[in-house]
């Protein structure tokens, strides 16, 4: 992934936070047919390794656990908060002119080694945490054990779970770091004014910049 230096984040910990933060990306494959692709919710567990481990699922009549070259390594991408900045919110506009359009957003990328898993305890195991991951912000969560098991039993038979040993994971929080300070808070102004969902989450982000070395 291409990061020039002001947008690059190397923490580990933040970076694996945003990715439970985000959860939702794509996995890419290599597989006898070429690239294969699924956007699917995601974890990654940061207790395995040095960079942890991501896991999530697929359905089962999905062919890319089928095609996947055996020891092959994956590519999962997130993308977070993002939002289109236009030029006119530039002090550097009225001084020069001399200003583009441009797009502020979050991505994480990780890299490693993929294994699908087809075992009934780990299978349960990966949509448990999903399940429960997902149910926390809610006031009554949904369990998957609220369910009756045999019916469980029957769904984690249309799946085929999936875990990728982390050996590179990168973060770009490009967030106009690169602007002048007059500029930067043209943006943040500009994209309170604006006011859509993902202006207000680029805009705490903005706010929120902290050490990320």
């Amino acid at each position: 992934m291409y990061i020039p230096k002001w947008f690059k984040v190397e923490r580990i910990d933040l970076l694996q936070e945003a990715i439970n933060k985000i959860s939702f990306g794509t996995i890419i494959t290599t597989g006898t047919s070429g690239i294969m692709a699924s956007h699917v919710p995601m974890l990654i567990d940061p207790s395995k390794g040095s960079s942890g481990v991501l896991f999530g699922h697929i359905a089962r009549g999905n062919s890319q656990w089928r095609e996947t070259l055996p020891g092959s390594d994956g590519l999962a991408t997130f993308v977070g908060p993002n939002a289109y900045i236009t030029p006119n919110w530039y002090s550097t506009k009225k001084k020069t002119g001399k200003v583009v359009p441009t797009w502020n957003y979050i991505n994480v990328q990780v890299r490693g080694s993929i294994v699908f898993v087809e075992d009934h305890k780990r299978l349960l195991e990966i949509v448990t945490k999903l399940t429960d991951h997902h149910e926390s912000s809610s006031k009554i969560p949904w369990k998957v054990t609220d369910a009756p098991s045999e019916y469980i039993d029957g769904e984690l038979e249309s799946i085929i779970g999936f875990e990728m040993k982390v050996s590179k994971i990168e973060g770009k929080w490009k967030l106009s770091q690169n602007r002048s300070p007059e500029d930067r808070e043209g943006v943040k102004v500009g994209l309170a004014d604006r006011g859509e969902p993902l202006d207000k989450s680029v805009l705490k982000e903005m706010e929120d910049q902290g050490p990320r070395e």
